[in-house]
């Protein structure tokens, strides 16, 4: 019913089943450093349990049989040697009976030199702690009480001073106090002030409530760092001592991989950015720096396979991420012979849609990337704020991506751009042009995703030992083995649903956005654009734009539909005919900064036109005459007889302009016949359509 070393508690007290006679067993009680093994008998102990007096309870020595003391140390020494002291003693038989196990005593105090009170100690810790050698082992982890508190006493604890004068003094309660008041104040905070700035503060404090102390009987820098060391946890100060942001992205444990979440090659792609560490020129004329260009990743996370990038002057946006993303779920052949690089489809084969998308809290946090998300299902996942470990694995990626040409490329960033003695600007040393650093970067993401060997890689249960930690391998593998998650779809569906979307308003103009008229055949077929209030559209639509073309937008016409129309620009903005929208954008700035600049100009003058207006009428209104004797009807009868003689009067002062001396010497001069080829053209076929009389 019970096992041997079987530790039962029976009332306020635990025992150690030592062995079984019959129907009894030996046991010994593990609490009381004193007691000798006894005998109970079986039907004792069933009662006992059915009065709920006995439970079986855990072992609290059981971790013995787990400690391996270093071989020749001087706890396995003391271990053996005291086992084969006492070895005759506990392989006796009836080792219970107390007359049997004093003459073996006898024996062993006989020929050992021991004493009984050694023996009597060694064999009650044998039987006490499980039976075994090792619970001979000495109990070195209680010498010296590490961590415990001392109770000081009139000398001082700790070792004497041997260099610094004084005695010192003990730490007591209220030193303690002061020694916390510090330690909270100014190391377990963000501020980063250093152990010794915060003892000075706490010497300040001490000495304000006992003034006069001499400066080496002030409790010491020692002191106080054992009370920190003895009282505050690790995790506490390093959580206290760091920014929130610095430890979560840091300091906090990394508790998985990112390969758990992985199930396939597609299933999970990272994507983020970073401006690379060295200068460039342009490739129109190599004597222009043109700075620091901006690099996107995107990754597979189960193959670590790079499937996209993008290299350029665009800041880290929606618009730049985008570029990534569409070279990301398309063929990458046509990619590199643009750089004289041949490649096959099978040496970089991620080509299609995967289920997420895993990016910072910027470029694909908002409603530009919905469109995506709606009509391919691609999750789009972002990344808490300041947790750049979150995307271990694209960010681990700038790192080897970098380290291809920083170590001897000319331009690289080094230091600071201060010039010391003899140093100069590591700017002027730009000679990769903008394609250039573009074609060493696409070479180093083909390098790694066929040759590149992932050391720490972090294998999954069902992978082969055989299978090569190489990216194209590890995407092979995965498509054969696992759940390819990529999706296919067209480039131009992958292009539309990747476009930035905004609303644009309607009008007997067009389709406005951003200030741009455009107009398409199904809009005129519509009757959008017809100049009457009984027209029915919509006041706004739905529609998809390029930033680097204006050209032409795409309008969604229908919420629950994928169609769209292709809108051009109309006659009305032809002035943005091959522009960019930030081309657009910026014209309009200056427009309206030209607007402004007129309207200021327009105020001034306008004022002083109604100044003169007011004056003038002011004047008349004083030149008028008294007209109270004349009737009303007499004045209005008299209009028509008045503007005939008004416009004699103009017609006189008109003849008396022209002289007599002019109007004789004049010649009559014959015009030829016009030429056909000086007609101003015509313009009346485009102004009226067939349809218009």
């Amino acid at each position: 019913m019970f096992q041997i070393n079987e530790v039962l508690q029976f009332e306020d007290k635990k025992y150690r089943i030592l062995s079984q006679l019959g129907d009894s067993y030996v046991w010994i009680s593990i609490d009381d450093k004193s007691d000798f093994p006894s005998i109970i008998d079986l039907h004792s102990l069933k009662l006992a349990i059915q009065d709920e007096i006995l439970n079986r309870v855990d072992d609290p020595y059981s971790y013995l049989v787990m400690l391996a003391p270093e071989e020749g140390s001087v706890a396995q020494i003391k271990r053996d040697t005291n086992y084969e002291l006492i070895r005759p003693i506990i392989e006796l038989d009836e080792f219970y009976k107390p007359e049997v196990r004093g003459e073996a005593i006898r024996l062993v105090l006989s020929s050992h030199r021991t004493t009984k009170q050694t023996l009597y100690r060694l064999i009650r810790q044998y039987w006490q702690r499980g039976q075994s050698a090792n619970a001979l082992l000495p109990d070195y982890k209680n010498s010296g009480a590490k961590g415990k508190k001392r109770i000081p006493g009139d000398k001082k604890l700790g070792r004497p001073r041997k260099y610094m004068p004084g005695v010192g003094v003990n730490v007591d309660e209220f030193i303690e106090k002061l020694f916390r008041i510090a330690i909270q104040k100014y190391l377990l905070t963000d501020k980063g002030y250093s152990f010794p700035y915060a003892h000075r503060r706490f010497k300040d404090m001490y000495q304000n409530y006992f003034p006069g102390t001499p400066e080496e009987e002030i409790p010491s820098n020692w002191q106080m760092k054992h009370f920190y060391e003895r009282e505050y946890t690790q995790v506490e100060k390093l959580k206290s001592r760091a920014k929130p942001n610095a430890f979560s992205n840091d300091i906090s444990p990394l508790k998985s991989t990112a390969n758990m979440h992985a199930l396939g090659p597609g299933s999970r792609f990272e994507i983020d950015a970073t401006i690379a560490d060295i200068y460039v020129v342009s490739d129109l004329n190599r004597s222009w720096i043109v700075g620091r260009p901006v690099v996107y990743i995107v990754i597979d996370v189960f193959s670590r396979l790079v499937v996209g990038f993008y290299v350029g002057f665009e800041n880290p946006s929606y618009v730049a991420a985008m570029l990534a993303l569409q070279s990301a779920m398309t063929d990458k052949v046509e990619l590199c012979r643009e750089f004289n690089i041949e490649i096959d489809s099978e040496d970089c084969p991620a080509i299609g849609l995967p289920d997420a998308i895993l990016a910072d809290r910027g470029e694909l946090l908002g409603h530009q990337i919905e469109s995506l998300e709606k009509s391919f299902s691609v999750r789009i996942e972002n990344t808490p704020p300041y947790r750049g470990a979150a995307k271990g694995i694209v960010e681990n990626t700038f790192k080897w991506l970098q380290a291809d040409f920083t170590p001897f490329a000319p331009g690289v960033v080094s230091g600071t751009t201060v010039k010391k003695r003899g140093g100069k600007d590591y700017r002027l040393d730009a000679k990769l042009s903008v394609s250039d650093f573009k074609e060493i970067i696409l070479s180093s993401i083909l390098y790694h995703n066929q040759y590149a060997v992932l050391e720490k890689y972090d294998r999954s249960p069902d992978m082969p030992v055989d299978l090569p930690l190489v990216p194209l391998e590890l995407w092979n593998w995965g498509l054969q083995n696992r759940t390819g998650r990529l999706r296919t779809a067209s480039k131009d569906d992958i292009r539309l649903g990747l476009l930035p979307r905004s609303k644009a308003t309607t009008s007997r103009f067009g389709v406005c956005l951003f200030g741009v008229y455009y107009t398409s055949a199904e809009v005129l077929a519509e009757g959008w654009m017809h100049r009457n209030r009984h027209v029915s559209k919509p006041d706004e639509v739905m529609v998809a734009y390029d930033p680097n073309l204006a050209d032409e937008i795409y309008l969604f016409p229908f919420s629950d539909s994928a169609e769209y129309w292709v809108c051009r620009l109309s006659d009305r903005s032809r002035e943005f005919v091959g522009c960019s929208f930030w081309e657009v954008w910026q014209r309009q700035g200056q427009q309206k900064a030209t607007t402004a600049t007129s309207k200021v100009r327009s105020d001034t003058h306008k004022r002083a036109h109604e100044r003169r207006v007011i004056e003038k009428i002011k004047q008349a209104e004083k030149s008028s005459p008294d007209v109270s004797t004349i009737t009303k009807s007499d004045r209005i009868s008299a209009i028509r007889p008045n503007k005939k003689d008004e416009l004699e009067r103009e017609r006189e002062h008109r003849r008396t302009q022209v002289s007599d001396e002019e109007r004789d010497s004049a010649e009559i001069i014959h015009l030829a016949e016009p030429d056909d080829s000086y007609h101003y053209p015509s313009y009346v076929d485009e102004l009226f359509d067939e349809d218009d009389d």
